[in-house]
C-alpha cells in the first residue's frame, strides 16, 4: 500500500499557525499515532489519551456571554472523590489533563491536590482559567503545568467589567493582571493571554457594546506581561455555531492582528483562530459531517461533576452523556461507555475543531504505511 504523506498546516491570514494548534499533526507522533490507528480500524482504548477534566461548575465571575451558562453553580466533585480520580487518570494511563469546565476550575478547594497528583504521576497538564486565583496556586502552575491559558478578552478594566463581571464588588481586572505577571516571571511552562471576540446587539441588529477596538491593545498588554503567545478568538453562540460579522468590523479586527504581527518575536507569538478564519471567510457556519461516529471522542473525553460526555461541545447534554463516575473508578467507566453516542452529521452541525482530526483519523483506516512520524512534542491532541 502507498505511504500516506503527513500533512501541512496551512496559514491563518496574519497569524502564526502554533504546532500546539495543529490537531492533525499531533495525531503522528510516535506515542500516538499507535492509539489513532486503533481508532481508525474501531477499536476501543484502554483509556483517552487527553481528558478536559470540570473539577467544579463554580465560577466567581458573571459573564453574560458565558458559553456554559446551561451548566454553571450545579455542583462539583467532593474533595475525596476527585483526588481519587486523578488518581485513577494516572493508573488509567491518561497522557495530558486539561483544567477547564463550565465554571473556574481553581475554585476546587483540591485542585491543588489534583495537580500534584497528576503531576507526580507523569501526566502532562493544561489549565484554562480566569486568572483570578492564580496567586493562590501559583508553584503549582509555575512548576507543573504545560501550559496556562487566562481568558481575558479585553485590555482595560472598563472593557473588562462590562463583558467579564465579578461578583465581588470591585474590578478584579487588575488582580488578574498582576496574577499573570507573576505568573510569567516564575513559569516553566507556556502562558497564554485569550481574547474572544464579544458584540452586543439590539434588536434592529445595531451593535450596542462590543470588545473588537481593543485587540491590539490586549495582544500589547499579554507581550508586556510576559505571555508566550496572544489568542483571539470569534465569537460563537449558545449552539457554538460562529456568527459571521460585517465587513467593516473584520477590517477593523484585521488592521489590529496585521499591527501585531510586528510585536512578533521568539518569545511572543500570535496565533490564528479556525473560527475567525471562518468568519473573515464568510463561511457557512453549518459545517456538513458525512461520517456518523465521532473518532475523537475515543481520543479525548469530558469530565464533569455530572457525568462524562464525549465532549466539550455536547457538555450537559443528555444524549451527549456516555457514564458517571460519581460511584465507580473511571477505567470501569470507560470499559463500558459508548463513545458513538454522538451522530456528528446530526448532532454537530456547528464548525467543529475536532472535524479535521476525525477526516485524518478516517485515512488511516486503510492500513497503508505513514512516512516521517515525529518524536512526542504535545499529547494535547
Amino acid at each position: 500500500m502507498p505511504a500516506i504523506p503527513l500533512p501541512t498546516p496551512r496559514p491563518l491570514g496574519t497569524a502564526h499557525v502554533d504546532k500546539s494548534l495543529d490537531l492533525v499533526g499531533k495525531l503522528y507522533q510516535r506515542s500516538v499515532h499507535p492509539a489513532a490507528r486503533v481508532v481508525a480500524d474501531g477499536g476501543r482504548l484502554a483509556a483517552p489519551v487527553v481528558v478536559d477534566l470540570d473539577p467544579t461548575t463554580l465560577c466567581d465571575l458573571a459573564c453574560p456571554e458565558c458559553i456554559s451558562s446551561g451548566v454553571l453553580n450545579t455542583g462539583q466533585f467532593g474533595g475525596d472523590r476527585i483526588a481519587e480520580l486523578a488518581g485513577e487518570l494516572v493508573a488509567a494511563g491518561v497522557r495530558a489533563v486539561i483544567l477547564i469546565g463550565g465554571g473556574e476550575p481553581l475554585m476546587h478547594r483540591s485542585i491543588g491536590t489534583v495537580i500534584r497528583t497528576l503531576h507526580e504521576g507523569g501526566v502532562q497538564l493544561g489549565l484554562v482559567t480566569n486568572g483570578t486565583l492564580i496567586g493562590r496556586y501559583l508553584d503549582e502552575l509555575a512548576g507543573m503545568l504545560s501550559w496556562v491559558r487566562v481568558s481575558v478578552d479585553a485590555a482595560t478594566a472598563d472593557t473588562y467589567d462590562r463583558f467579564r463581571p465579578s461578583r465581588r464588588k470591585s474590578s478584579v481586572f487588575p488582580l488578574v493582571i498582576d496574577n499573570m505577571r507573576r505568573l510569567a516571571e516564575r513559569k516553566a511552562g507556556r502562558l497564554g493571554y485569550s481574547f474572544l471576540l464579544m458584540q452586543r446587539f439590539a434588536e434592529d441588529g445595531t451593535v450596542t457594546d462590543s470588545n473588537y477596538g481593543e485587540v491590539y491593545e490586549a495582544g500589547a498588554l499579554a507581550k508586556d506581561i510576559g505571555c508566550d503567545y496572544f489568542e483571539m478568538k470569534a465569537m460563537l453562540d449558545a449552539d457554538h455555531f460562529t456568527v459571521n460579522q460585517r465587513a467593516e468590523d473584520v477590517d477593523r479586527v484585521e488592521e489590529q492582528l496585521a499591527k501585531l504581527a510586528g510585536l512578533e518575536d521568539d518569545t511572543f507569538t500570535l496565533l490564528g483562530s479556525s473560527n475567525w478564519g471562518a468568519v473573515r471567510a464568510g463561511a457557512d457556519p453549518l459545517q456538513v459531517k458525512d461520517y456518523r461516529t465521532c473518532a475523537t471522542a475515543e481520543l479525548r473525553t469530558t469530565i464533569t461533576p455530572n457525568g462524562v460526555f464525549v465532549c466539550p461541545y455536547h457538555r450537559g447534554n443528555p444524549r451527549g452523556l456516555i457514564g458517571d463516575i460519581a460511584g465507580r473508578p473511571f477505567a470501569e467507566m470507560w470499559a463500558a461507555a459508548d463513545t458513538t453516542v454522538i451522530d456528528p452529521s446530526a448532532d454537530c452541525p456547528f464548525v467543529c475543531a475536532r472535524h479535521p482530526t476525525n477526516l485524518a483519523v478516517a485515512t488511516l483506516s486503510d492500513g497503508g504505511a505513514v512516512e516521517g512520524l515525529v518524536e512526542d512534542y504535545d499529547p494535547f491532541i
